[in-house]
């Protein structure tokens, strides 16, 4: 599958809003964030596979820096040094008729939503007063993206996730703007189900900490 760069580069920056961090810049055929957090130094985001990648993955050797592929884990290791570890796969994906309006929370919780624009955060609040599930969404002129959809494990199979998609959704301005998301393996059915559809398969790679050189 080819996804289109503009769209690659409209969500990496308003996931950038979503997770509080710089915005990203164009390095050499994909788009890097110097994220500098405790778990991530740098991450690059490529469309499609170029000799660009191929020299970043070269050049680094210290852990904590990530590069993602839209494309299969398959094709992102065949072009690294071995030094490289291929995580598990992801799904970028794009909402195309997603099921059900507003949905009901199960009695005695409560639905807590905070908007910042253009950022938007959704929390389910449990009978005894715990987070029982979050999620985040980030707005900009031609994209809505959805992020860090988690539900509590004493709280799951109750359609709280759903809620949370659900409430985010609810505080969309344009609704012709590109719902995007990225899914786990577990995720991507249930998101399927909701009128989801994989638009390309989502490969990350970094150095693990043990290893140096």
């Amino acid at each position: 599958m080819r996804i289109d760069p503009k769209l690659v580069l409209a969500w990496q920056s308003a996931h950038s809003i979503a997770r509080q961090s710089p915005p990203p810049i164009y390095d050499r055929g994909g788009f890097r964030v110097d994220t500098h957090s405790e778990k991530e130094t740098k991450r690059w985001v490529f469309p499609q596979l170029c000799e660009g990648l191929r020299e970043i993955a070269v050049e680094i050797a210290a852990p904590r820096h990530f590069l993602k592929l839209c494309g299969t884990p398959d094709e992102l290791q065949r072009v690294l040094p071995a030094r490289w570890e291929i995580q598990p796969e992801n799904y970028f994906m794009q909402a195309v008729s997603v099921n059900g309006g507003i949905r009901t929370l199960p009695d005695g919780y409560t639905m807590a939503l905070r908007q910042t624009e253009p950022f938007v955060r959704a929390e389910v609040i449990a009978p005894d007063g715990s987070l029982a599930a979050s999620g985040c969404a980030a707005e900009m002129a031609d994209v809505f993206i959805y992020d860090r959809i988690e539900t509590a494990p004493d709280h799951r199979r109750k359609g709280l996730g759903m809620a949370v998609m659900s409430a985010l959704r609810s505080a969309r301005k344009s609704l012709a703007a590109p719902q995007l998301l990225v899914a786990t393996e577990d995720g991507r059915s249930l998101y399927e189900n909701l009128g989801w559809t994989v638009i390309a398969p989502f490969a990350t790679a970094t150095i693990p900490d043990f290893i140096v050189g």
